[in-house]
């Protein structure tokens, strides 16, 4: 089956004086482009950002939701993926590979361990356990200033994770059935660029 990818952009220039932006949406059906499209896409959104006075430490966080999990015993509050959701787990492997992660971040839960696994077990890393409730946001991205950091999460929190890097109320939470969402924020100084790919496995 030929992958399909909507690609949606918006550009940000946050300062005091005023919010500028630009939207670009667009599609691409081509099952070979799958491994060069990220690295194309973030190109492409760091030639949309102004250039500034001084080098600035470029940060990109890439935020995904847990695939999908056994949904057979109601009673089980920390279930495993399903068959479906290994798989999508791997693709998102295909996906990021050309991306060099330098921390990976999952709930405390199975369904985001094994979501993030394939990719943390390429980079070497260890999945570090965060509370979504709890993120100091000017703390996290201080913490995390010039680093490719993926964020696994939930339906609820994915999108709230996302407006609080962003510092503006613009995601909804995602529906049950939506596993497809890849956020991208790039942070370049007081720069923000904010990405969704929607990617059909």
């Amino acid at each position: 089956m030929p992958l399909t990818i909507k690609l949606c952009l918006e550009t940000k220039i946050m300062n005091k004086k005023a919010a500028k932006g630009s939207f670009f949406c667009f599609f691409i059906k081509n099952y070979q482009m799958r491994k060069t499209i990220l690295f194309g896409l973030l190109l492409f959104t760091m030639a949309t950002l102004k250039a500034q006075e001084s080098i600035e430490k470029t940060t990109t966080y890439f935020l995904i939701r847990h695939a999908e999990k056994v949904r057979e015993n109601p009673t089980d509050k920390n279930p495993d993926l399903n068959e479906r959701g290994f798989m999508r787990a791997e693709n998102w492997k295909k996906v990021l590979q050309h991306v060099s992660f330098d921390v990976i971040y999952s709930t405390n839960l199975n369904r985001t361990l094994n979501t993030a696994e394939p990719i943390a077990k390429k980079c070497n890393l260890e999945p570090i356990i965060y509370n979504p409730s709890k993120v100091d946001f000017d703390l996290f991205q201080t913490k995390n200033e010039g680093k490719n950091v993926l964020i696994v999460g939930h339906s609820n929190t994915v999108p709230q994770f996302v407006n609080g890097l962003i510092k503006q109320q613009k995601y909804l939470e995602m529906d049950d059935a939506e596993f497809s969402h890849l956020y991208i924020v790039t942070v370049i100084g007081n720069q923000v660029t904010d990405l969704i790919l929607y990617q059909d496995f």
